[in-house]
Formats: structure tokens, sequence, C-alpha cells
């Protein structure tokens, strides 16, 4: 099971009522956080979830409405005694960036371990997420992220006797690991395990135009959170000058990549009555729905 949550839906600008940009998601006592705009600590308490299991933030780019808000947040771990290691991923800089934000947050009870993306994509394993990075298009280097829970294959009782493998070792297969054994064979996980089931797929994306590598990350998620900007369509032109997509292009996507569901974000402030606009949207992208503040879902695996 995949708990996702959206905390914050504001661009640019927070509001009374809208946090900016953040989500978070917990798996297996870990959580992952992408983005963390101004007051998302507030948003992480107004949802009742906590700030210690956070062990990995994700950056899209270093625009203030995604970053601001980590010096608080940082102190605030701090403050719940955390000791073990925050990684951080985001464009290149992201040291240099954060590291002059925590000249208001010095002193942390635990080290924080940076990886700047360089290439157009980028995979990482962390904690039992599958993390993929690829580059969009907005007006400085920006990334979405396809976060995945990954689900081994059954256990293939018959297929391991035919391999000869010996029983001690079932249970470490099983659980993904590679065996080199005391006379010489090499046992791995596909030798006990048949094909790979489907797993979670969740895929997060703001700040761009439409692009194919959005598309091409996206396809099959269970979930698509993706940018919508502006809803009214006169204002195709300002997204285009100013690299951001509207409610349709989002919908556009999502249909093109065939996700199971769209939660739209990344609202302008003068956004107002948004969902007077969600029929249209429906008609090209029908699981399509508005993101708020504190929107969560469970996501499960399938049943066999």
């Amino acid at each position: 099971m995949l708990d996702v949550c959206l905390l914050g839906t504001g661009g640019m600008m927070p509001l009374p009522h809208r946090f900016l940009t953040a989500a978070m998601m917990r798996y297996n006592g870990s959580n992952l956080l992408i983005d963390c705009g101004e007051g998302t600590q507030v948003a992480i308490k107004e949802k009742g979830w906590t700030f210690k299991p956070i062990d990995v933030v994700c950056f899209t780019h270093y625009h203030a409405d995604h970053i601001s808000g980590l010096p608080g947040l940082l102190l605030t771990m701090g403050n719940a005694e955390r000791t073990e290691p925050l990684t951080m991923i985001g464009p290149k800089g992201l040291e240099r960036v954060a590291g002059a934000l925590r000249v208001i947050a010095p002193e942390l009870p635990f080290e924080i371990r940076y990886i700047e993306i360089t290439e157009p994509e980028a995979d990482f394993e962390i904690n039992g997420y599958h993390i993929h990075a690829f580059r969009v298009n907005h007006n400085i280097v920006c990334y979405g992220y396809t976060v995945e829970i990954k689900r081994a294959g059954r256990f293939q009782l018959e297929q391991a006797k035919a391999n000869g493998i010996p029983q001690k070792l079932w249970s470490r297969l099983q659980k993904g690991e590679t065996i080199l054994s005391e006379d010489g064979n090499t046992y791995t996980p596909e030798m006990v395990l048949g094909p790979a089931r489907k797993g979670i797929k969740v895929t997060y994306c703001t700040d761009t135009r439409p692009t194919e590598s959005l598309v091409k990350a996206a396809e099959r998620a269970d979930l698509l959170i993706c940018e919508g900007m502006y809803a009214e369509k006169e204002k195709l032109a300002k997204a285009k000058q100013y690299k951001h997509m509207t409610f349709y292009e989002a919908a556009e996507i999502a249909a093109r990549a065939k996700v199971q569901e769209m939660w739209l974000t990344h609202f302008s402030p003068s956004l107002v009555r948004a969902e007077e606009y969600m029929p249209k949207v429906r008609d090209i992208f029908e699981n399509s729905y508005l993101g708020k503040d504190g929107k969560s879902v469970e996501l499960l695996f399938e049943e066999e």
C-alpha cells in the first residue's frame, strides 16, 4: 500500500485557502516528499502526518514556491529528534541552494545527503521506492518524478527445486538478494520467482509545457498529479510564455499516457471557480479531478 497526499496545490504565492506546492507519499514506514513550498510543514501538521519519517525529499526545481519551506521543515524534523540521514534529490545546484537556505537552519542532528541530477533521466532506489526523474520544459531546469513500488513475482517451489537451489537460501532470494554460495555458484531471485507482478505507480509533474518525457514517464500510472496552472482557454498564450500548462493540456497528457486517474495541481492565484471548467476537462480525460490541499488516497496492490 502507498499513501499519497497532495499537501499544497498553489503556484506562485500562498493563499488563505491554498498552500504552495508539495506532495507526500508513505510506504513501509518511510515518507517521501516532493517539493517543499512555503507552508508545507503546516500542511503536514493539518493532515495529521508526521515529520520524522521523511527520508527522501525530491525537488522539481528551485523556484521559491517549490523550496522556500525547506528551512522550517528541517528545523522541525530536528526538533522531532530525527538522527537518521536525509536524502535530497534535485537538479544540479541542489547542495548550493539548500546550503544557502540552511543559513537559518545551520545545526541539525542528522546528515543530509545530496543527489544532483545532471542527465535528462535518472533512477534511484531508496527505502523501497523506485524513483525515476525526467527532464521537462520550464524556464529553468526542472524535473518530474515517477515513484514506483515494484512487486516481485510469487515464489515458485517447483522452479526452485528444478534449479537446485538449497532450501536455506530460498527466503533470501525471495527478498531480492543475489547470493554467491560457498561452492562458487551464483543464485539470483529470478531462479525462484515467477514473473514480476504489477506494482504501484505515481507520477508527479509541475511547471512545464507538455512533453513527450512526461507522457512516457506517466504511462499507465495509477495516479498522475499534474500541473494545471490555467483553466481559462484564453490563457493558453500565457501558459506558453511562462512554460506552464492548462487544464486541457494536462488532460491530453493523461489520456495519451493511459493513466488511471489524474489530479490537477499548481493553480494560478487568479483561478476561481475551478470546478466550472472540469466538465470540458473530463471530455478529454474522464478520470480528471481537481487537487485540493490535504487530498489523499491509499493505493493498493492489485488482488490476484
